[in-house]
């Protein structure tokens, strides 16, 4: 009887173990969990211009804010108006970011379409052409019968051109002082608060 007894304690003993075996070499189910990379954020484009010393498209991190835009470019410049300015609100991909001049100097902006709109407000927009038959309306260089010299002249000189004023005929100073003389009369648009429109107008007062 002990015998029969031992004989089944054995078998027991032998589908225990092997089920243990079974159960320790089974494969785990499912697939191995591969942990991925974050996803990195793109960054966002801002076009700053008006009182800079270098406008222009610059890419920031999102989250960016207004003052990071000025530092990359270049800071604010003397005639800045930065009473106008929020420095802390934050910057938004695709927009432009213009920084006002605190003697009102109209700054070329673009529409939601990226269409270049020009200021309508000031006198030089509205005015029509020069009339050369009335004396009345000639400017003084070109009755004269001379051109205002970028590379040689004076304030008082720059000043006399249609819509230079004495803040941006300082500017046009400043600017030679800075990068040597103008090579062409186009290179006039390329000092601060000058644009198209400006340029067309004195454009045949003005040489190098």
């Amino acid at each position: 009887m002990k015998n029969v007894l031992y004989i089944l304690m054995g078998v027991m003993a032998g589908f225990v173990l092997a089920g243990a075996l079974v159960f320790i070499s089974r494969r785990p189910a499912g697939e191995a969990i591969v942990l991925q990379p974050a996803p990195t954020k793109a960054p966002i484009a801002v076009h700053v211009i008006g009182a800079v010393p270098r406008p222009g498209l610059y890419e920031f991190a999102e989250g960016a804010r207004v003052q990071d835009a000025i530092d990359a470019a270049g800071g604010l410049l003397a005639q800045a108006s930065v009473e106008a300015l929020n420095l802390a609100a934050p910057l938004e991909d695709g927009k432009q970011l213009v920084v006002p001049f605190a003697d009102g100097t109209e700054v070329t902006t673009a529409s939601e379409e990226g269409q270049v709109v020009l200021p309508s407000s000031t006198e030089s927009e509205v005015s029509p052409p020069f009339d050369f038959s009335s004396e009345s309306e000639t400017p003084a260089a070109e009755s004269n019968g001379e051109l205002v010299n970028l590379n040689t002249a004076t304030l008082d000189e720059l000043n006399s051109l249609p819509g230079i004023g004495p803040t941006l005929a300082q500017r046009i100073i400043d600017y030679r002082t800075q990068n040597g003389n103008f090579s062409t009369i186009e290179d006039l648009m390329n000092v601060s608060g000058i644009g198209v429109s400006t340029f067309e107008e004195i454009k045949n007062l003005i040489t190098v």
